[in-house]
């Protein structure tokens, strides 16, 4: 009991970055587990509120591939890239050449209030980097050119989408504190990079700064996260169990926690609160290019904790 009731104050302080403060500090284990669902609850309704947005996963209906050359684009369907949506009959014409990507349009123009980064649609280059793209818009429709490896794919988002409007909410085991526990961090030497294998078969490298280990209904296990963006002050898990074959979702669930309590090069402590395990974007849509877990990280235990298969 003591050692569960430590756990509940260290999660809350581990964790009040991320949720929503509260006036009070916790003065028993009661109050702290109280805490710590209601920072569950903030928190699940926020992916809720996330997934569902205008520019959310639920809003995403094409992920087109581009050939070299032109690839016209628009509602038509002479289209070779046709958009399944309520929208123009041709929007332009997209140029792939090598690494270059232009934006052409038809003799007659662009349609109306067809836009590029907010301002009117003009002929010319576009932006393919993945944190600040050349965004193109048109009503509720938003499309950005993507580099998917050594190809580029157009992904295309529609605000009246029928998997958002029609989006009943998410499903969750019930908050278990006996799901949220003390890992060992083990750090790699520096430079450690791990292959990620996607969804659409390509490879991502990323870096992997170590390992944790855990101790889960009398099995001890390890997880190794990587670092999604250098930028990130998170480590990124990728990971199945068992529930993938019943009531998970079959691929991978994701989960980010905050560095470990001594940094990353050195050996210390992290929690894992797999109440906060998430689907990846694969699990609501057909169009998006998410990562798999590597062998180390399929585990063979169930873990019923955290978001359930998605149903529409």
């Amino acid at each position: 009991m003591l050692k569960r009731s430590i756990l509940a104050v260290t999660l809350l302080a581990s964790t009040a970055a991320a949720f929503a403060q509260t006036s009070a500090a916790p003065k028993t284990a009661a109050d702290a587990s109280a805490q710590w669902k209601q920072r569950i609850a903030v928190w699940r309704a926020q992916r809720d509120k996330e997934l569902s947005a205008p520019d959310g996963w639920l809003t995403l209906i094409g992920l087109e591939w581009l050939k070299s050359g032109g690839n016209s684009f628009g509602a038509a369907a002479d289209n070779s890239v046709p958009i399944k949506a309520q929208a123009p009959e041709h929007f332009g014409i997209l140029t792939v050449s090598g690494k270059t990507i232009q934006l052409l349009s038809y003799p007659t123009g662009f349609p109306a209030d067809f836009q590029i980064n907010g301002k009117p649609a003009r002929e010319g280059q576009l932006t393919t980097d993945g944190d600040n793209p050349s965004t193109m818009t048109w009503h509720g429709i938003t499309m950005v050119v993507l580099a998917r490896g050594d190809r580029y794919a157009l992904r295309i988002k529609d605000a009246n989408s029928p998997a958002r409007t029609g989006f009943n909410g998410l499903h969750w085991y019930a908050p278990d504190l006996n799901y949220a526990v003390e890992a060992k961090w083990i750090p790699y030497p520096p430079g450690h990079t791990e292959k990620i294998p996607t969804i659409i078969g390509t490879t991502l490298n990323l870096p992997a700064p170590g390992l944790a280990e855990f101790t889960l209904n009398g099995k001890t296990l390890r997880l190794e996260p990587v670092i999604e963006d250098p930028h990130d002050s998170t480590l990124f898990f990728i990971l199945r169990d068992d529930t993938s074959k019943t009531t998970t979702y079959e691929a991978a669930r994701f989960l980010r926690t905050p560095f470990p309590d001594h940094g990353l090069d050195k050996p210390g402590t992290l929690i894992l609160d797999f109440n906060q395990l998430y689907n990846p974007p694969c699990a609501y849509t057909p169009y998006a290019t998410c990562p798999l877990p590597p062998p180390q990280n399929r585990l063979t235990i169930p873990i019923e904790a955290g978001e359930q298969r998605y149903s529409h």
